[in-house]
């Protein structure tokens, strides 16, 4: 009998340690259906190295299919839902809603594209048509990839617009202006990569410091030609 009792109890005891190990399960699951996704912005040299296709999950939008070189050194993954991307014009970022926009205006865009992507989780749960248009990245002061210092020749001293692209700036036509302020071909100085700077301090003065120069020593004229 007291066997009996001692059995009981014993089990009595095992039964909440077992729900207990049941519910920690089960909260477990529950955490780990609960992924929350990440929304990644990176630029991505030409050549991108990525090729896209329609949204996977019925929604309307465009996603990443194949991913590798440039795109893949930035960041980029296959499964990335395109939120935003860079356009052949204007300085602001579109949302990515139509396959073949996006294609084209990608493909059009002269320089470093910019995306914003969503990575994972329930955060893919958006209306791409219901998006509206975002401010690009800014480009002044944004740090050279390896391969951006590597073909960096001449930066804009008016913004500081480093110089990248594959064609050698020496080929750009005298119509060429600056893509971030459209200062002339002119405004741009030799490039030093270890400075960050333009080279011997040629055209160091931005143009509107000259501006501003030339409008204050007129101002200080016309006071003195009063006093005098």
């Amino acid at each position: 009998m007291l066997a009996q009792r001692h059995a009981a109890s014993a089990a009595g005891a095992r039964a909440p340690l077992a729900r207990n190990a049941t519910t920690r399960r089960a909260t477990t699951r529950r955490r780990a259906l609960v992924v929350r996704a990440q929304e990644i912005s990176v630029s991505v040299d030409k050549p991108l190295g990525l090729t896209l296709k329609e949204r996977g999950d019925g929604r309307p939008g465009v996603q990443i299919a194949q991913c590798k070189g440039n795109a893949s050194k930035a960041g980029l993954k296959a499964g990335d839902i395109v939120k935003y991307h860079s356009s052949f014009f204007g300085d602001e970022l579109w949302p990515a809603d139509a396959l073949a926009f996006s294609r084209s205006a990608i493909s059009a865009c002269p320089n470093t594209v910019d995306f914003i992507v969503v990575r994972g989780g329930q955060g893919a749960d958006f209306d791409v048509k219901r998006l509206p248009k975002r401010p690009a990245p800014p480009k002044f002061g944004r740090k050279l990839t390896a391969a951006q210092k590597e073909r960096a020749s001449h930066i804009c001293v008016d913004c500081g617009y480093v110089y990248t692209l594959p064609t050698a700036f020496s080929e750009q036509p005298k119509s060429y202006v600056c893509p971030q302020c459209n200062a002339p071909k002119s405004r741009f100085a030799p490039y030093d990569v270890e400075t960050g700077r333009a080279k011997g301090g040629g055209l160091s003065t931005p143009l509107i410091t000259v501006a501003s120069t030339v409008i204050g020593l007129g101002g200080i004229a016309f006071l003195l030609k009063d006093l005098l």
